[in-house]
């Protein structure tokens, strides 16, 4: 007979250098547009370098409710599926 798994929930060990925030921490917090221009600068220069891969266009399309049923539930990157499908199909 097949035993059952047992899911053993492991704590892992506290982030020294990123510590879980305590209502102090929480109440000395400001908003983004209170900080310091350089701080707000140094945060917003961060951005996305350029896609390697051709860009896909955003599109809206109506499909049978068991049809994107079976798509999400082939779990993630049905998206990237639907579009090889599809590629796959007008070749």
């Amino acid at each position: 007979m097949k035993q059952k798994s047992v899911k053993k929930t492991v704590k892992s060990a506290p982030d020294k250098e990123n510590p879980e925030w305590t209502k102090e921490d929480f109440k000395r917090a400001v908003p983004f547009d209170r900080l310091p221009a350089e701080v707000q600068k140094s945060f917003s220069a961060q951005t996305r370098g350029p896609q390697i891969a051709p860009k896909k266009v955003p599109v809206s399309i109506r499909l049978s409710a068991d049809v994107v049923k079976a798509l999400r539930g082939s779990g993630a990157g049905w998206q990237s599926r639907v579009d090889d499908i599809l590629r796959a199909h007008i070749k």
